[in-house]
């Protein structure tokens, strides 16, 4: 048996009524999402014209900080420093800090009177008073080039 359809006028059902309707719903979707996209990229700037930005810490890495004796050689004006094993002179106008003595052998240096002095920081600070209590021809008392015991060296007892 066959089935004949008979010609009414109507056409069987669609399944879209309309036409488009699927890639209508499709670019809405499309334009929904990328406008939540872009309202949530929205950045907020500062508020107020100035911003106040903390400087970076500093680290410094903590070092054995030694402090320097110095004898002092009121023959030649020098200092040195038995830390460092710096001589510490004037030069000119100028102090300056050098491994060898200036105008005289480091020999010859030890070999002459000197004195042990007490404090640690820049001769240049103390050298006014130094050159006072210690001037070029200052020796110990009983002190000969023949006994020098210990480089000659006298303590100090305050400076």
């Amino acid at each position: 048996m066959q089935t004949r359809f008979v010609n009414t006028g109507q056409l069987p059902p669609k399944e879209n009524s309309t036409p488009g309707t699927k890639s209508t719903k499709i670019g809405f979707v499309l334009a929904a999402a990328l406008l939540g996209a872009l309202t949530g990229c929205v950045v907020d700037g500062p508020r107020q014209g100035r911003v106040y930005a903390q400087p970076a810490p500093v680290y410094v890495e903590s070092g054995v900080v030694v402090q320097d004796d110095y004898v002092y050689y009121p023959g030649y004006e020098v200092y040195y420093g038995g830390h460092s094993r710096q001589y510490v002179y004037r030069d000119g106008r100028s102090w300056v800090s050098r491994t060898s003595p200036p105008r005289v052998s480091a020999d010859v240096l030890f070999a002459s009177p000197s004195v042990r002095l007490d404090f640690h920081d820049a001769p240049s600070i103390h050298h006014a008073a130094v050159v006072q209590r210690y001037p070029r021809n200052w020796a110990p008392r009983g002190w000969s080039q023949g006994s020098k015991g210990g480089h000659g060296q006298y303590q100090s007892k305050g400076n």
